[in-house]
């Protein structure tokens, strides 16, 4: 069975097509992931005189972890 690097056979062939076949297939029947936006939370507007410091829950977890 000696053929040339350049010719394709018929049964090469048609594996790499069915092997693109299966992968489109999978393709198309993932779910398509999107981003999740958080229900009624929207940006706080900075303040117009500073004082743009608020005490979150991520300050707070900060605060706890410096006590001793």
């Amino acid at each position: 069975m000696s053929q040339s690097p350049g010719k394709l056979s018929r049964r090469t062939l048609f594996a790499g097509a069915g092997t693109v076949g299966a992968v489109a297939t999978v393709a198309s029947l993932m779910p398509v992931v999107q981003p999740v936006v958080p229900a009624g939370q929207e940006p706080k507007v900075a303040p117009t005189k500073g004082g743009g410091y608020s005490l979150t829950e991520h300050v707070k977890r900060y605060y706890k972890t410096t006590l001793i």
